[in-house]
C-alpha cells in the first residue's frame, strides 16, 4: 500500500454559506467510505490560516514557512494500492467538497 497527501487550498470551495451542512455531509459521507474501504489514515480541515513556526532552537514565531497566498484548507491521507486509486478518491473528495484536489505521493520511509 501507499500513502498519498490530498489536498485542497484555503479558499477554494466556493458556495454559498447555507450549503455549508449538504458539503459538510457530503464530505463526511465520503470520509466514512475511505474509513469502511480500509484506505483512510487520516484527515481534517483548516480554520483559517493561523499557523506558527518553530525553529530548531525552539523559538516560536507566528505566521507561515513562507509567504505564500497558498494556504492548504484541508487534507486527506490515504493508503492505497495505487496512484489511479488515490485519484479516484481524490475525485470522490472532490466531488464533495466542490473544488479540485491536489493528489502528492507521501515518501515511503523505511524506519
Amino acid at each position: 500500500m501507499t500513502r498519498y497527501f490530498i489536498s485542497f487550498n484555503d479558499g477554494d470551495m466556493t458556495f454559498p454559506p447555507e450549503d455549508f451542512p449538504a458539503v459538510g455531509a457530503a464530505a463526511h459521507a465520503v470520509m466514512r467510505e475511505a474509513i469502511n474501504a480500509g484506505v483512510w489514515v487520516f484527515g481534517g480541515g483548516f480554520e483559517g490560516f493561523f499557523p506558527h513556526v518553530v525553529s530548531a532552537d525552539g523559538a516560536v514565531t507566528s505566521g507561515g514557512l513562507a509567504e505564500s497566498n497558498v494556504h492548504i484548507g484541508g487534507f486527506a491521507i490515504l493508503n492505497v494500492q495505487s496512484e489511479a486509486e488515490a485519484n479516484e478518491w481524490a475525485a470522490k473528495i472532490a466531488k464533495s467538497c466542490r473544488c479540485s484536489q491536489e493528489v502528492r505521493l507521501i515518501m515511503d520511509d523505511p524506519e
